[in-house]
């Protein structure tokens, strides 16, 4: 199977392309790739075959910052392969052109941006997707150079050094090069040397009507920052309940930085040795299944699924059925976060390098985990005219016609009490026939109620009085309130969804353990130098 990359496309938010890129044969142009794109309903998908272009193409996409990203192949290839060249793209544009990434700073940096494209794919064959190594190959002007060519002046003034400049004279001496790793440039010096390390991991959980889950997992990245001098050796430990065991029972489908020795995690599980790039990048990814066992699912609570809050949605409710309630119960629980916030560092834990270890590594801040960001979406369904007398007991919620969702927002402080929050929604259905006859000879319709009246006053007398029949209990209208509820029951809504953040705890209870630096492999550090190291969870 063949891995070549035929061209990059990149459109903006008005479907303009403001750039493309071909590294080889001839592939279709922009604007016969964008009307194929978009005829495909939303969302659209990331891979798209195009069998009516000749030759029949593969279309790649990615949207990111409001910016199309399209990539093309005429022949068999591995789609993810194609997929991830693009989020590199997008990786290396905010690390040069700066984040966020905009239209108007990749046009008005298209040298350079000229330049990572031909550095990172080199004839459809991708080569050098790693920042560092891309600093060396790539020219970037400096503030003096624009400055000088906007005046019309040289840009390059004359050096007093050598032939060959200071970047030759120190590459000639081996004291100050340091080993020749492809993701870390030479020569790396900071002033202040810092470590930090931030995991992250979002939770993806399908729970039934009756509460049980269906499906619970954890994806996890591991984000690593390296602001320190001359060339690092780093061991990372990680940690679960359960010990080691529970860390390879815990972890499943790990990935990791080209930097990191392999080796050394099958040997030992848990244990990250690497020599780091310089700035901030993906240490390592994994996946934790947090599905309880078969026997616990039996006896099964959120407790177990160590989730901080639970929904559910109760329908059909009121006289006429028209009405639905979400539940969200907030536990504000959060299991491992305690013990992991209070425990003391493992004793002789910088006793390998000269760096010292956090002195709480459980912790990403004082103080304790809370919810943040609650947000609650209720999916409509399409023949539900609108929902009305929205009626929070905590937040604020509203709906949104043209997206047919109900969207209901706490804020941290509405979140950070424990208890149970309710939003008590009506939805109003489609007009009858009756109804939309009473519209037009003047009836107005109560859809909550079902009740309607004449607009004309001359017919109604202030002071008569309800006669006995209407106040009486009608088995008719009890039987027709019976028939509307289950005429209601289209309109409920089916799912309703939560999304949450949690700074300082983790749903898979993984956490670092130590982070030291190795001196008898690293180069260049000086003595004395112990860098500051900060670890931050976020779920």
């Amino acid at each position: 199977m063949s891995s070549a990359v035929e061209a990059v496309y990149i459109f903006n938010q008005n479907s303009d392309c403001i750039l493309e890129h071909v590294y080889r044969s001839r592939p279709p142009t922009a604007r016969t790739l964008l009307p194929h794109y978009q005829r495909y309903p939303r969302p659209r998908p990331s891979v798209i075959n195009l069998p009516d272009l000749n030759p029949p193409t593969i279309l790649f996409s990615l949207i990111h910052s409001n910016l199309l990203f399209l990539s093309t192949a005429s022949n068999d290839i591995e789609p993810l392969f194609v997929l991830e060249f693009l989020h590199r793209i997008v990786d290396i544009f905010e690390e040069f052109i700066g984040a966020p990434l905009l239209a108007n700073k990749i046009e008005s940096s298209y040298d350079v941006v000229a330049q990572l494209l031909g550095e990172m794919c080199d004839a459809g064959s991708v080569c050098n997707t790693e920042p560092n190594a891309l600093r060396d190959d790539v020219d970037i002007p400096g503030w003096m150079n624009k400055l000088l060519g906007g005046v019309g002046l040289p840009g390059n003034a004359p050096s007093s050094l050598p032939a060959g400049g200071l970047k030759q004279q120190l590459q000639l001496n081996p004291s100050t090069s340091g080993p020749a790793i492809p993701w870390r440039r030479a020569n790396v010096r900071h002033t202040s040397n810092e470590l930090y390390v931030d995991i992250l991991e979002t939770l993806h959980v399908t729970l039934a009507p009756s509460g049980r889950p269906l499906a619970a997992i954890a994806n996890g990245s591991i984000a690593f920052t390296s602001k320190i001098s001359g060339v690092p050796d780093l061991l990372l430990t990680l940690s679960a309940s359960g010990g080691k065991l529970g860390l390879e029972k815990a972890i499943d489908l790990p990935v990791f930085h080209p930097c990191v020795r392999l080796a050394r995690w099958k040997e030992r599980p848990g244990e990250l040795s690497f020599v780091p790039p310089d700035g901030k990048f993906m240490l390592a990814g994994y996946e934790v299944d947090l599905m309880p066992s078969v026997h616990d699912l039996k006896s099964w609570s959120n407790a177990k699924l160590q989730l901080p809050l639970s929904i559910e949605v109760a329908k059909s409710l009121g006289p006429i059925g028209t009405e639905f309630e979400v539940r969200l119960t907030i536990h504000n629980t959060f299991p491992g976060a305690a013990s992991s916030s209070l425990a003391p560092p493992r004793p002789g834990l910088s006793s390998r390098g000269s760096g010292t270890s956090t002195p709480v590594f459980g912790a990403s801040s004082s103080s304790s985990p809370m919810l943040q960001d609650v947000v609650v979406y209720i999916p409509i369904r399409d023949i539900v005219r609108s929902v009305i007398d929205l009626r929070p007991s905590r937040g604020e919620a509203y709906f949104t016609a043209l997206e047919n969702v109900v969207e209901w927002r706490l804020s941290s402080k509405a979140a950070a009490s424990p208890g149970v929050a309710t939003l008590r929604c009506t939805v109003v259905g489609p007009l009858t026939e009756d109804e939309s006859d009473d519209l037009i000879n003047g009836f107005h319709s109560d859809a909550g109620t079902g009740d309607y009246d004449e607009n004309q006053d001359a017919y109604q007398s202030k002071g008569s009085e309800p006669s006995k029949a209407s106040t009486a209990s009608d088995p008719q209208q009890e039987s027709r309130d019976e028939r509307k509820v289950t005429q209601n029951a289209a309109l409920m809504p089916s799912s309703a969804s939560v999304n949450f953040k949690v700074k300082g705890w983790l749903a898979s209870g993984i956490k670092v353990d130590g982070l030291v630096i190795d001196t008898r492999r690293s180069r260049g550090l000086g003595e004395g130098v112990k860098p500051y190291k900060g670890v931050k969870y976020l779920t």
